[in-house]
């Protein structure tokens, strides 16, 4: 296929790992190919670098390609958010793909037809090519509504990401406001993101842009299209990895498989299931829990020696 949508490649250190996503990408012959890449952070990343970055010289379809190639290492949440503001500065839309996130050709269909579809629907912000549902199909359609924005390959346009937020400035006030709650029912849930937006505020950790961009999602309450199938697989993990170290977790290597056509679900409506399903199987939260209730037990205990 000649796709007719932008696609943004994000690259860094790992020549091998962007050569097998390159090599996708080529194949549905983008006539727009953005290329973004960080700068070596230590003596030993210039090769790995210049390397990753020679994947401009296999271009070989008819396509106009733009390259955003930074001499100095900004870090994951700079050089990302930069480089999208770069993108989003020449397009209306794009599809985005980092150099561990190895999709299957019929993510770039999914993404294209979706991206037409919601072009102008202000209620939804993300088409993301993730599903860490372990098989469990979600409503009637071949995608359902989320407020999880899984970034692992995704799509979004100009009138979303205008809305990222570089800095956290809000937060103390959304803090103060209880509203975050009216959002997060689950008080577990809602401690776990409290606590990483309050270190982002804080301390400015971790260096992550995909943080940034779930806060700045669900402080406009946007809802992000999760496919029914998973479609883009992250070989990355690993200790070469930024943010994905353990080669043994479980959301490392999930197959990408095809998605054939594409039903509409019939309503706009967020899955509150499938998301309490990711927070439970995706961040943790049935180990959060079982620390909570046994924190409660040795507490109850603590204070019932203490009345003695």
């Amino acid at each position: 296929m000649d796709l007719d949508i932008p696609v943004v490649l994000l690259i860094f250190n790992r020549p091998e790992l962007t050569k097998k996503v390159f090599n996708i990408v080529a194949n549905v012959k983008p006539r727009q190919l953005f290329i973004v890449a960080d700068g070596p952070l230590k003596s030993g990343d210039i090769r790995l670098c210049e390397e990753a970055r020679c994947i401009v010289n296999l271009i070989n379809w008819d396509c106009e390609f733009k390259i955003n190639f930074s001499d100095t290492n900004l870090g994951c949440c700079r050089r990302v958010s930069s480089g999208l503001d770069w993108v989003f500065s020449q397009v209306e839309e794009a599809i985005i793909l980092e150099d561990d996130c190895v999709p299957d050709p019929s993510f770039f269909s999914f993404c294209q037809s979706l991206l037409n579809y919601y072009r102008h629907d202000e209620r939804v912000w993300v088409i993301s090519g993730n599903n860490f549902q372990n098989g469990q199909w979600r409503g009637d359609g071949s995608y359902y509504f989320s407020r999880y924005n899984h970034c692992w390959g995704w799509a979004t346009w100009r009138r979303a990401w205008q809305n990222f937020q570089h800095e956290l400035d809000s937060w103390p006030k959304l803090k103060d406001s209880g509203l975050l709650k009216s959002v997060l029912l689950d008080p577990v849930e809602y401690k776990y993101w409290s606590n990483i937006f309050e270190r982002l505020y804080l301390e400015n950790k971790p260096d992550s842009w995909a943080y940034r961009w779930t806060y700045s999602c669900w402080i406009n309450n946007a809802l992000s299209i999760l496919p029914n199938v998973n479609l883009v697989s992250n070989i990355g993990f690993g200790e070469n990895s930024t943010h994905t170290a353990d080669p043994d977790s479980h959301l490392a290597n999930i197959p990408a498989k095809e998605l054939r056509g594409i039903i509409h679900p019939p309503f706009l409506i967020r899955d509150e299931k499938a998301d309490q399903y990711t927070f439970d199987h995706t961040f943790n939260g049935i180990e959060l829990r079982r620390s909570n209730r046994l924190f409660f037990r040795l507490r109850r205990k603590v204070l019932n020696l203490l009345s003695i």
